[in-house]
Formats: structure tokens, C-alpha cells, sequence
């Protein structure tokens, strides 16, 4: 993908986070859950690739985090996911792929990921499976949304095919 194209579609995925997390954001004890960046991490994982999604996710969670709209299980809770979506579809070039990726990255990964920054940013006592199941709900949620929206985003995009460019490229070409 070039270049221009992939940046503003960073942005538009970027925008679209910040701008619903003050609307669908769910308390959950300590953390927030918020499905939409479940669906935008299959998203960006299938159109974007890994690194560029997981950029995405840090951005978001860095955004609502100065804004008030999220916590720092922000960052365990969407980058993991992500990175997944991105490098199971990059793998299998299967939209469902990017979903498992982001279930297994967010609802396990980032999960676990999430204890020691409960404990040691946020000063909460845990258990290290705490966030497994809230994670895992809103990630499945999430994935289901963004596996259902996909392929009409890749048609109105233009996309002919769900294939490679190369390597260090994103996901589809159009």
C-alpha cells in the first residue's frame, strides 16, 4: 500500500477510536472495555498489517488516556490484539484468521499482560488471571464487528483481492 494511502487510514481508524471511546466504553472493576478497538484491530490487522494496527491501538489507548475516556489497560488491552490480527491474517490470508488473533491477543496475552500494570501504574491488587474473561468478552465482541465489517471496508475501499504487496507492506492492494 502506498504510503499516503496507509497514513490516512491510520488516521481514519485512529479518529474512529478516539472518537467513540466516550460513547461505548464499559466499566469493568478497574478497567474500561471497549469493543470498538477490538473491531478496529481486525480491521487495521487485515488492511493495514501488524506493526501499522498495533500502531493504531498504542495511539487510541495513548488518546483516551489523556483524555480521560480509558485506563492504562489501554495499551496490554489493544496492542496484543493488533499485532495478532495482523500477523494471522498476514499468515493465513483469512479475515477469520485476524479475528482468532485478536481474541488470542487480547483476550490472553494482553490479558496477562494487564496484571503487572494493574499492579504496578495503577496500584490495584490482582490476581494475574483477573482480566482474562472481561478481556476476552469484549475482545470477542469486538472481533465479530470487525470480521462482519471487513469485507464491505475492503469493496468500498476498492480492494480486488485479499493478497500481498510484499513483505513490509500492508495487507491488501487494491
Amino acid at each position: 500500500m502506498k504510503e499516503p494511502r496507509l497514513l490516512a487510514l491510520m488516521g481514519v481508524l485512529t479518529a474512529l477510536g478516539v472518537a467513540t471511546s466516550h460513547l461505548l466504553a464499559i466499566p469493568v472493576g478497574v478497567a474500561k472495555v471497549f469493543p470498538v478497538q477490538h473491531t478496529l484491530n481486525v480491521i487495521g490487522g487485515v488492511i493495514l498489517g501488524p506493526g501499522p494496527a498495533a500502531l493504531v491501538a498504542f495511539v487510541v489507548g495513548l488518546l483516551r488516556n489523556m483524555l480521560g475516556t480509558g485506563t492504562p489497560l489501554a495499551f496490554p488491552g489493544g496492542i496484543f490484539g493488533a499485532l495478532l490480527a495482523g500477523a494471522l491474517y498476514r499468515r493465513f490470508r483469512r479475515v477469520p484468521a485476524a479475528m482468532v488473533g485478536e481474541l488470542l491477543g487480547t483476550g490472553l496475552l494482553g490479558a496477562v499482560a494487564a496484571w503487572p500494570v494493574a499492579v504496578l501504574v495503577m496500584g490495584r491488587s490482582a490476581a494475574a488471571t483477573t482480566f482474562i474473561v472481561p478481556f476476552a468478552m469484549s475482545s470477542a465482541a469486538g472481533a465479530i464487528i470487525g470480521g462482519t465489517l471487513t469485507p464491505l471496508i475492503l469493496r468500498a475501499l476498492g480492494a480486488t483481492g485479499y493478497r500481498q504487496e510484499g513483505k513490509g507492506s500492508g495487507a491488501w492492494s487494491a
